[in-house]
């Protein structure tokens, strides 16, 4: 027999599952009505009868034991109900989330000039997913058609989290049941999470020596826990989540635009390698005038690695108050609905901790303008920006709800240069369209650049919201220290990120 694959999943009937779940929960209660009628009735008569001997006796043990295996039935019931009720509302988001993204994939974005072509998602080899474009062309599909297949086919978008147990079962709930009394048992709200938190602890602890596939594995599990065991996780191993890279953005990474075209899809010419060695100039010239940012990305492009580059978050807030207010704005839009969610979470959880993931975004991104702050605008331009974080509810000495959350702002863009756009820095110019000719001809490559600010921590308000400030940058962080050690790291080593338009 195959392995579960993503067209098992889009045609996979959850009907059937959803009845029996309803059918072991309708169950379950019919036992507990019959476990009270037994104990209420025949065990207490028994326990009150005027009788005794050998008969009497036998009896009395007869009547407690079966007692005792109603009691047994009834939690074997609820705990089955509870696990296929798990099993269907979990199969039931992945397959949402199957269908959501395999619709928008194939819609494309008309809506974008020029317009995003659909695409095909398809079965791959192992249970994996296979994305391609609906039209092949010869020359190939442009960056931002690349960012898409490379985003819609990622493993964390289709795989749901397999990590199923049967605690359910007759055995192991009998024998759990007969080593104490059943009315001591703790019944458990989410049966998933006796599977999935141990595993999500495991992983969690690795922080940030886990490897890419083990990251995406705690990600499904950290979207699979309830709110409850999300925020033992959470409060429990809040640092190496973090380093694990819980709280990065799940939001399409996606190039604005086709960018310069093929790389090295034509030979250089004098021209372009005259326009390469002022280039050159330009970034000391960059460097002299304190454009460290600018600098630092044009000699990666001159590198011609491709390879992605690490944003400074941290210091772009620093540099520029109004992208720092656009990050603020992100949070102010959003924090009255975190706080009632979280609000109506710690009530349903029965007054105990529970946590969440929250992701936004502005519905337009940022643009560093040469009037505002030239070295960002040579460096990054237009960038998308998000927030990630994560939401708590934790009862203070009075039971009363405290809520805060912790975030970090991210950012990702990718470096390239429009045909329309020149630049110039002090004396030196050069001339629309020339700089991105040099990717084409090969003397120079776009690459992607990602980053994301320190985590802070911000009171949304416990008796009432917070309308205080917002935390501030880090200071000393992304190469502040030390900007000019950076630089030079970063025209030689490849660092690691991810990115959308310039």
């Amino acid at each position: 027999m195959g392995g579960f694959s993503y067209s098992d999943l889009m045609a996979l009937d959850l009907t059937k599952l959803g009845a029996a779940a309803t059918d072991w929960k309708t169950m379950a209660g019919e036992l507990a009505k019959l476990a009270t009628d037994v104990r209420d009735g025949l065990v207490k008569k028994s326990n009150a009868a005027r009788w005794q001997g050998a008969n009497a006796t036998v009896t009395r043990e007869f009547v407690g034991k079966t007692a005792k295996e109603f009691s047994y039935l009834r939690r074997e019931a609820e705990s089955i109900a509870s696990v296929l009720g798990d099993a269907h509302a979990e199969l039931t988001r992945y397959q949402r989330q199957a269908q959501t993204l395999t619709e928008s994939a194939g819609k494309g974005n008309p809506s974008h000039q020029p317009p995003d072509p659909g695409l095909l998602v398809f079965d791959g080899p192992n249970g994996t997913v296979r994305v391609s474009e609906r039209i092949c062309t010869p020359e190939g599909a442009d960056q931002r058609t690349q960012d898409r297949i490379r985003w819609y086919g990622h493993p964390h978008r289709h795989r749901p989290t397999c990590r199923r147990g049967r605690r359910g079962s007759r055995t192991c709930a009998s024998q759990e049941s007969r080593k104490r009394p059943a009315e001591r048992r703790p019944r458990p709200v989410h049966v998933l999470d006796e599977e999935q938190l141990p595993r999500a602890n495991e992983l969690a602890g690795l922080g940030k020596d886990a490897d890419p596939q083990q990251r995406a594995e705690l990600r499904r599990l950290w979207e699979s826990l309830s709110p409850a065991a999300r925020a033992q996780l959470w409060l429990a191993r809040k640092d190496d989540l973090m380093a694990a890279g819980i709280l990065s953005p799940t939001m399409p990474q996606v190039a604005a635009d086709a960018g310069a075209g093929r790389h090295g899809s034509q030979p250089p010419g004098f021209e372009e390698r005259a326009t390469e060695q002022k280039m050159r100039l330009m970034v000391e010239g960059a460097d002299w005038q304190g454009m460290t940012d600018a600098s630092r990305h044009m000699a990666h492009y001159l590198g011609n690695s491709g390879s992605s580059v690490t944003l400074s978050v941290d210091k772009m807030m620093t540099d520029v108050p109004s992208f720092k207010s656009y990050i603020d704005d992100i949070v102010r839009t959003n924090q009255d609905d975190w706080r009632e969610q979280a609000l109506e979470e710690f009530r349903k959880n029965g007054g105990k901790p529970v946590a969440f993931p929250v992701e936004a975004k502005a519905p337009e991104g940022f643009y560093f303008s040469k009037e505002t702050d030239e070295n960002w605008f040579y460096a990054v331009g237009g960038a998308n920006a998000n927030v990630t974080g994560v939401v708590t509810a934790v009862p203070d000495a009075h039971g009363n709800p405290e809520i805060a959350m912790d975030y970090q702002a991210n950012v990702w863009d990718r470096y390239n240069w429009d045909e329309g756009k020149g630049v110039k820095i002090g004396p030196m110019e050069i001339p629309d369209g020339q700089m991105a000719k040099l990717h084409r001809v090969g003397l120079a490559q776009e690459f992607d650049m990602s980053g994301s600010s320190g985590v802070q921590h911000y009171d949304l308000g416990s008796a009432a919201p917070n309308t205080g400030p917002l935390p501030g940058p880090e200071e000393g962080r992304d190469g502040r220290t030390n900007p000019g050690r950076e630089q030079q790291q970063d025209r030689t080593t490849p660092e690691a990120g991810r990115g959308s338009d310039r």
